[in-house]
């Protein structure tokens, strides 16, 4: 087999983005690819396609599918994966792999060390097969064991995830890096004044899944229903996403349909929504380094998050805003009549500090900076 460092017919090197689709290579790794590409790379972005491989295009990465299936428990579909990734190595021949979901994670790397391609892994979050325990979880152990002993490089995105990665040997200490999350830019989400409407805005950013704590807000809600003036909850996000812990979009409308909620779809651009937010909230069970977050601080806003890995690495108590306890709607709703009862100077004042913390931590420059210096060669 010819070098995997050797050079595209153009005489560019290629370098391989993998992730579970296009929409996630292109919202959450866009800055890193332009960049690359901006550094005379040729990019080739290695996932399922969803309709956005056009947003890929426009960034200037070649769009390659492949068939990974995130909530497939099936062997054979891994198989499926784990030979794509063969013919795309053996026939574009990449200087490097980088890899940012869980499924990229374990059966791109493996075939990347099998044909001698360099790897980069990103422990971006730890999924729902993780999280839920069990023999799934302990199958997954064993993959990321076997996969990582061939990573030239893993980076994480919260001390937490790295820490239980080296508790259970599933990562040598030499391979570890740390990046801030996939990073915010700070010139694209400015910060913006609250509104300070007469009925505050609670804004949940996040695919719909029951791990984003959208059933804790759906309770939340109903427990401030009776608060006068009530609260407005809001949700922006995907439904119907292919995920073992996806919330059905019958279950969404019924929700709008009780007055509970406002659910506003997915958004392309979400910084409308969070203009128009006094304050931006995650309830989630485990994050890497959540998104919404750092959009959330770059444009000035207080937050509610959970006191898990990730969230509290965004959210300081008391500072940018408040921590409140995993899978409980009612510390969630309370977290939220706290932030109603502030005065708008003082929920403007924590949003100052949420845009202090991004831009000292998490711009996306740094994060550019972090790949670029990997992958120097």
């Amino acid at each position: 087999m010819r070098s995997a460092t050797a050079r595209a017919s153009d005489g560019r090197r290629a370098i391989v983005f993998s992730s579970n689709t296009a929409w996630n290579l292109a919202n959450f790794r866009g800055p890193i690819i332009a960049a690359l590409v901006a550094d005379g790379l040729r990019v080739i972005a290695a996932a399922a396609a969803d309709g956005t491989e056009s947003k890929l295009a426009e960034l200037g990465a070649e769009f390659w599918p492949i068939p990974v299936e995130a909530a497939s428990r099936n062997p054979l579909h891994d198989l499926r994966l784990f030979l794509s990734f063969l013919a795309l190595f053996r026939k574009e021949r990449p200087a490097a792999l980088l890899t940012f979901t869980v499924k990229p994670n374990v059966y791109g790397t493996i075939a990347g060390r099998l044909a001698g391609v360099r790897c980069i892994a990103t422990v971006s979050g730890l999924g729902s097969a993780f999280l839920a325990g069990g023999l799934t979880a302990n199958i997954l152990d064993r993959l990321y064991r076997l996969a990582f002993k061939g990573a030239d490089a893993v980076f994480f995105q919260n001390d937490d995830d790295r820490n239980l990665f080296l508790q259970r040997n599933l990562v040598d200490a030499r391979q570890v890096r740390r990046v801030p999350g996939s990073g915010v830019d700070l010139d694209r989400f400015k910060l913006a004044e609250l509104p300070n409407g007469a009925r505050p805005v609670f804004l949940l950013i996040a695919r719909m899944l029951r791990d984003k704590g959208v059933a804790e807000f759906i309770e939340a809600a109903r427990l401030l229903s009776e608060r006068r003036p009530a609260p407005r909850l809001v949700m922006v996000g995907g439904a119907g996403v292919d995920n073992p812990s996806a919330v059905p979009f019958s279950e969404i409308e019924r929700w709008v349909d009780d007055g509970m909620i406002e659910y506003a779809g997915a958004m392309e651009d979400v910084r409308p929504a969070i203009a128009a937010a006094d304050c931006v909230v995650l309830p989630s069970y485990r994050e890497g380094l959540p998104r919404s977050l750092l959009e959330g601080s770059a444009m000035g806003r207080p937050l509610i998050a959970t006191d898990v890995p990730g969230c509290r690495d965004v959210v300081e108590d008391d500072v940018n805003g408040f921590l409140c306890a995993p899978r409980s709607a009612e510390s969630l709703a309370e977290a939220i009549r706290r932030m109603a009862d502030l005065s708008p100077k003082q929920r403007a004042a924590m949003g100052r500090q949420s845009r202090r913390k991004v831009e000292s931590a998490y711009s996306v420059s740094q994060v550019v900076a972090a790949y670029r210096t990997e992958l120097a060669f």
